[in-house]
């Protein structure tokens, strides 16, 4: 499967510009032939947690959803997309703002014909905006059959975590998408967590960022695809650019049966000695707080 990953430079709120950016790589994807277009977290809104959450009409999100699945129709393209979703039941970031609603960070695949096939709520949030702006999720990342694949969502900080990659591998998925909003200056994460990612659950990662400034942000792209054996397979520099990797099943079945890491796992054990450790305001050893 051809997978293509769109680096680029969003505008803060302006989503008309943003959708144009969108459309634009995705034609060009589809023409390439592409299944698929992997583009940066909140791209269609931009990257600000506190002025998305406080300027941002939340009625219009339906709308703009529609309008990424026509993108995908038009282009006849599957999409990813990264926009704040409805916590239901949350409490917390987004209250002041947007009634008594909370917000999540999210992330949806939808099909070539704008089906949505998953979606998912990032379970890490960074940094005091995003966590002023938004609530974090608790639900693992789903995995779909997608054109032969089995495929799982993350988002940004979240594959940092090696248990989020672990239980969508575990799960089954080999191949993670991962929007990105990562500041200039952790070009490690692209460089090194993710191809660690890749080779430790064995399989594709698929890694876009944004570029360039966005109000108080400054992005370093840095986008990456790595292969189940941690090999870099597209990597881009810190402009604008639409990478293009090919993925699939067989380089994952291959690597998980050279070295099972899968497989010989020790969950049991691990929660042994996580129960076992001290906690992290203590010296090892302390048996008091």
């Amino acid at each position: 499967m051809l997978l293509s990953v769109l680096q680029a430079n969003a505008v803060v709120l302006d989503v008309e510009a943003n959708l144009r950016t969108i459309e634009d790589a995705a034609s060009r994807a589809a023409d390439a032939g592409a299944h698929l277009l992997l583009t940066p977290e909140l791209f269609p809104v931009g990257y600000a947690p506190l002025r998305v959450r406080d300027e941002l009409d939340h009625a219009s999100l339906p709308a703009i959803r529609e309008r990424l699945a026509q993108i995908a129709r038009r282009n006849r393209i599957a999409l990813v997309y990264s926009l704040p979703a409805e916590a239901a039941g949350g409490s917390g970031g987004g209250v002041e703002a947007a009634g008594t609603q909370s917000w999540h960070i999210s992330a949806t695949l939808v099909d070539a014909a704008g089906t949505e096939l998953l979606r998912y709520a990032k379970v890490h949030l960074f940094g005091d905006e995003e966590r002023k702006a938004f609530v974090a999720a608790a639900q693992p990342p789903a995995v779909v059959d997608f054109n032969g694949v089995r495929t799982s969502l993350l988002i940004c900080y979240d594959i940092e975590f090696p248990e989020a990659a672990r239980a969508a591998a575990g799960r089954g998925a080999e191949l993670l998408l991962v929007p990105t909003a990562l500041s200039a200056g952790y070009e490690a994460v692209p460089q090194v967590l993710i191809r660690a990612r890749a080779l430790e659950s064995q399989l594709n990662v698929a890694y876009a960022n944004h570029c360039g400034s966005e109000d108080a942000y400054t992005f370093g792209g840095g986008s990456v695809v790595a292969g189940p054996d941690g090999g870099l397979l597209a990597e881009a520099g810190d402009a604008p650019e639409l990478l293009f990797a090919e993925v699939g099943s067989d380089a994952v079945r291959a690597a998980r049966d050279d070295v099972p890491y899968l497989r010989e796992r020790r969950p049991d054990l691990y929660r042994e000695w996580e129960a076992g450790m001290a906690p992290e305001t203590g010296r090892p050893g302390d048996s008091t707080p």
